[in-house]
């Protein structure tokens, strides 16, 4: 296969027909910690997710790239002053279009994309509202409980912040397809991880937001990824987001025992993305190369090699060989698409 023919491959994917080979693709953060909120503030931090996007792409040739948002994971309403009680929320307001948060993840996107020359497809990742408000509770505040307490007690006033902060991510979205380039964003959502919440308070108070956001990413793009994140084993119900009409589809395997095949059902056969876990351990980071080959030929055999990216349940650890994911990459090419079945029927 050739290298220009990486970006067809993925669109071929998606739109479930047939192609040479099943594609292959992970990715991984470039900063952590504070760092991931404080972009705007340090230009060094963007340099290093720009340049860990280069060489990843140098190393690898990943036949898609997810363009991770690090840097930018604080949305600046959610940074101004800690959010303690439920009027704090009612001051979370939208930053406008000609925010730097906006403007300067554009401007980042842009010139990581421009590292690729074209190659490969590329989607952003684009956290739901919801989950802006979350990653800032747990990952700034260092409260891992607020989210939940605020969607149990005062889920108005949770609504009222994620409907604010979903008018900038509409623009941000349509912004880094229409003028960064990007093929699409890769959106993520999560249930609220509370034993309390019900798929109906869902509904209510955090969907619409979601539902805003992926509806201007369809507009300008027919290439959506919706990732339902299950990250460190976080557990969702996917009956929540049958209705979300996106292109591919991602979630925990392993967390929420629903194999690719059962997913790609049930997501009414649309493309499905993963396959492994990414938890650090586990048989991707650190499991004998010949039962990852083994786990690779397993999945094609049980999903086929139509309408499926090789992939793993969330961000993998940035330690993990690329060896090992070449190896899935090498696997999957054996076993899958026109050139083996071509193979298969002269055998015959």
């Amino acid at each position: 296969m050739t290298e220009t023919n990486r970006k067809q491959l993925i669109f071929d994917a998606f739109d479930n027909k047939e192609t040479e080979r099943v594609p292959v693709g992970f990715w991984f953060h470039f900063v952590f910690g504070d760092a991931q909120f404080r972009g705007l503030e340090d230009r060094s931090i963007l340099d290093r997710v720009i340049a860990g996007h280069k060489d990843f792409y140098d190393a690898f040739k990943p036949d898609f790239v997810k363009i991770m948002s690090d840097g930018f994971f604080g949305h600046p309403s959610l940074l101004e002053k800690r959010i303690e009680i439920a009027d704090d929320l009612y001051n979370v307001q939208a930053v406008g279009p000609n925010h730097p948060w906006i403007t300067e993840q554009v401007k980042t996107v842009k010139r990581i994309k421009e590292s690729f020359n074209g190659e490969v497809a590329t989607f952003y990742n684009i956290f739901s509202p919801a989950n802006y408000i979350r990653i800032a509770f747990e990952a700034w505040d260092k409260d891992p409980e607020k989210f939940t307490r605020f969607f149990e007690t005062e889920p108005e006033a949770l609504a009222y912040a994620a409907n604010e902060i979903a008018k900038d991510i509409a623009v941000l979205t349509q912004r880094v397809i229409e003028e960064a380039g990007t093929d699409g964003i890769y959106l993520s959502v999560q249930n609220v991880q509370s034993s309390t919440a019900t798929k109906e308070a869902y509904q209510n108070y955090i969907a619409p937001s979601e539902l805003a956001v992926l509806a201007e990413a369809n507009k300008v793009s027919d290439y959506n990824i919706l990732h339902i994140c299950g990250y460190e084993h976080h557990q969702n119900d996917l009956s929540y987001y049958r209705d979300y009409e996106a292109k591919a589809y991602n979630w925990a395997v392993h967390t929420e025992k629903i194999s690719l095949k059962e997913g790609k059902d049930f997501f009414g056969n649309k493309a499905v993305i993963g396959g492994f876990d990414n938890n650090t351990g586990t048989l991707l980071d650190s499991g004998n190369k010949a039962d990852i080959a083994r786990f690779t030929v397993d999945i094609i055999h049980e999903i086929g090699d139509t309408g499926v990216i090789i992939g793993a349940d969330c961000t993998v650890d940035p330690q993990i060989g690329l060896d090992r994911l070449e190896l899935v990459r090498q696997t999957a090419a054996g076993v899958s698409g026109k050139n083996n079945k071509q193979t298969t029927s002269l055998q015959k």
